[in-house]
């Protein structure tokens, strides 16, 4: 009997000792030291360059399958087969994030991007990457960033995602079930090699640009939801129109605005970049009712970048968005409501560009770039990363490293945020509801927006990074009673990194932001 306890014993010991090891390899610093720190500070009007790049980054999907019972999940259990479509005899699964766990993909409807812009004051060079996917964390940014050749000449590269619900898990999250990443490590150094393609393309690509400048603050107010209190959208859209100077033709565009892309809802199973797929093409190549041309397009490369998203700012399936031509309320979350989205973006984005409210000739850039480390403060994260699937390292213990930008030119600024902020924190309207967790006032105040230098003020969500949401300390709500008079806890604390995220993302980007006004 002691024979077999000792045996046990050992047993059980290099169990735990071959866990800790595994556990330490998933969550050691894959970069250590690294950090980027910038502070350039330039007014100086210079001839200014822009370059623009399309490089797809469309995963192969050589596999179909049938879903008996049509909910969406793959079981065979139920019925559920798949037709080998490369004949190699297994079910080669491109697990779609978003919604939920054991959810292949079934195909294709539109091809995903990375998307780039580059612009040149000839003393800065900034790439501005933006990823059809739901998200790219930061180490897999460093991962790009290292793959980029020094002769690039490359000051400093933005990677933000769109943040489709309707593309590969990139992530780890949506595997077969919650303990399986659902990252393919194939595909996911496929999306870096593009990547980095594009970046690449992009700077070949730069020519002497004129920027033209226009928005339209609400036009596109009624395509969105907030489906949490208090009701703060980011709805506003924001655009850049690059002019080649010589040849007089539109090299590309920039197009701005904060909503989740996931108006094809939790139904689809065709990978997809939901609605900025359409509002892209409507841009470039002109809205078109059925064969007839209704609007021209600009030409060029267009690039989306998502808004504040947090909240949850969503074309939810209880939310219409009118048809651009019949009139028609959609709520189902077709492929018809996705385009009709689409479509009225694309018109307001022709039509504010068809009068810029400024053009700008020279102008210089200036930069200020930290490095932050986070506390990870949820459970779920922790083990998560533990595990390995939440598909990133640790710098320090159960921190996350991160970063956050702030640039101008002439009367146009910008911000990174490295995850799903509340619009609140942005444009304010942070509340300290009855019933949240600390009993304290707003913190993250005054708003991200209103600090901002210039007339123009562009919000890159989930910029460098996908940490999740970024929520006002004093609306932090976990414990009972409630806020709102909410019966249980609302959404969006399971996926944030901790309370504490807030305030230190919100003091970080107001010192930043005054450096740069130094």
């Amino acid at each position: 009997m002691k024979k077999f306890f000792k045996i046990f014993g050992i047993l059980l010991l290099l169990i735990l000792v071959g866990f800790s090891v595994w556990s330490y390899s998933n969550m050691k610093d894959r970069h250590p030291g690294y950090g980027v720190d910038l502070k350039i500070l330039n007014d100086s009007p210079s001839e200014l360059k822009a370059g623009f790049a399309a490089v797809a980054i469309t995963p192969e999907v050589p596999d179909r399958w049938v879903d008996k019972n049509g909910d969406g999940k793959y079981n065979p259990k139920d019925g559920d087969y798949f037709i080998d479509g490369n004949d190699n005899g297994k079910f080669d699964k491109v697990w779609i994030a978003g919604f939920s766990n054991n959810k292949p993909a079934n195909g294709v409807h539109d091809d995903t991007w990375a998307r780039t812009m580059v612009i040149d004051d000839g003393k800065t060079r900034l790439a501005i990457v933006i990823l059809d996917v739901i998200g790219f964390m930061h180490d897999d940014v460093v991962d790009v960033r290292k793959m980029l050749p020094e002769e690039l000449g490359l000051t400093y590269t933005i990677i933000a995602s769109t943040h489709t619900h309707e593309g590969p898990d990139l992530m780890g999250l949506w595997g077969k079930h919650p303990l399986n990443s659902g990252v393919d490590k194939a595909y996911m150094q496929f999306v870096k090699e593009q990547t980095a393609k594009s970046v690449e393309t992009a700077v070949k690509n730069l020519r002497p640009a004129r920027l033209e400048i226009s928005q339209d603050l609400t036009g596109a107010i009624p395509q969105v939801k907030d489906t949490r209190m208090p009701e703060v959208f980011d709805s506003g859209l924001r655009f850049i129109k690059a002019i080649d100077k010589e040849h007089e033709t539109t090299l590309g565009s920039l197009l701005a605005w904060g909503n989740h892309p996931e108006t094809l809802w939790s139904g689809n199973l065709l990978v997809s970049s939901d609605f900025p797929h359409f509002f892209r093409e409507g841009v470039e190549k002109g809205v078109f009712n059925g064969d007839s041309l209704v609007k021209q397009g600009i030409g060029g490369t267009a690039v989306y970048l998502n808004g504040a998203v947090g909240g949850l700012m969503t074309t939810h399936p209880s939310h219409p968005v009118i048809h651009p031509f019949t009139g028609e309320e959609l709520f189902e979350p077709t492929f018809e409501k996705t385009e009709a989205q689409g479509n009225q973006l694309a018109l307001l984005a022709l039509d504010a560009m068809e009068n810029p409210s400024e053009v700008i000739e020279t102008a210089g850039i200036s930069l200020v770039v930290r490095t932050l480390k986070l506390p990870i403060k949820n459970t779920l994260f922790k083990l998560g990363t533990a595990l390995g699937v939440l598909d990133r390292g640790t710098a320090g213990w159960m921190k996350m490293r991160t970063e956050l930008a702030v640039f101008k030119f002439g009367p146009v600024s910008f911000v990174t945020v490295p995850g799903e902020i509340y619009p609140e924190i942005i444009n304010g309207g942070v509340e300290a509801p009855e019933g949240n967790d600390f009993g304290i006032e707003p913190v993250e105040v005054p708003p991200v927006r209103e600090m901002m230098p210039g007339k123009y003020k562009f919000v890159f969500g989930l910029a460098n990074d996908e940490i999740g949401y970024i929520i006002p300390k004093s609306q932090w709500d976990t414990k009972a009673p409630f806020t709102y008079g909410r019966e249980k806890a609302p959404y969006g604390e399971v996926n944030s990194l901790g309370p504490e995220t807030a305030p230190v993302l919100h003091r970080n980007l107001l010192e930043m932001l005054e450096e740069m006004r130094e």
